[in-house]
């Protein structure tokens, strides 16, 4: 890692399953402090993208670097600098929210006390603070939604990648969502990539990059 490594790079990345070509030839720098928004259809190849960049699955071609850590090299270097909010839920829904967050931090080897402070600065952000003890599947979907948020911005990530994250929300919930998000590439300066159908969620970020079938339009 270096100084002048950005959050993201993607270079050149391509995945094909059997003929159909999902990406082809797609390039991505995010800077610090940028939050950019991937605008598409369904099917334009947004989750595919999201699951290159996390290392989920590996590129036919190109190369992806979180924060100058080549994820094919150094995945657990470069997975460090990252958190995601994947379009599916994934919490432990019979673990209580602090419990879902406790491990999440601990996996990331965050000292106890570290622990407490930013579940507790978290939560206080997004108005989760009483709902720290009860199992996360009590909760709404959007209450669901922030504390996976809560839980990806635990170790303080250099990039956030949310993919369609407000799927399934209310107008309140996705408000709240965007502005916690805001809060973030401000306060902390995290590069954010949002995947999204939705152009109005577009309306307040940085920039936008446009994707359909697979190859980045603009």
């Amino acid at each position: 890692m270096t100084a002048a490594a950005p959050p993201l790079q993607a270079t050149g990345l391509s995945k094909r399953y059997g003929h159909r070509a999902a990406l082809e030839d797609v390039s991505i720098t995010i800077p610090a402090g940028q939050w950019v928004a991937l605008l598409g259809p369904n099917g334009a190849g947004k989750s595919t993208l999201f699951q290159l960049l996390t290392g989920l699955y590996r590129p036919d071609a190109g190369s992806v670097q979180v924060q100058g850590f080549p994820m094919h090299s150094q995945a657990p270097r470069a997975l460090a600098h990252l958190g995601v909010v994947f379009q599916g839920m994934s919490l432990d829904l019979d673990l209580s929210v602090e419990r879902n967050l406790r491990l999440h931090a601990a996996l990331h080897g965050l000292p106890l006390s570290v622990t407490r402070e930013r579940i507790a600065q978290g939560a206080a952000a997004l108005g989760l603070q009483a709902e720290l003890a009860r199992p996360a599947r009590a909760l709404s979907g959007g209450t669901r939604r922030k504390v996976e948020l809560v839980r990806a911005l635990l170790h303080r990530p250099s990039l956030l990648l949310m993919d369609e994250p407000t799927v399934g929300l209310d107008p309140a919930s996705r408000r709240d969502l965007l502005a916690a998000v805001r809060t973030a590439v401000h306060e902390q300066g995290t590069a954010v990539l949002w995947a999204t159908h939705l152009v109005e969620e577009a309306q307040a970020v940085d920039r936008v990059l446009v994707l359909h079938r697979g190859h980045l339009l603009a």
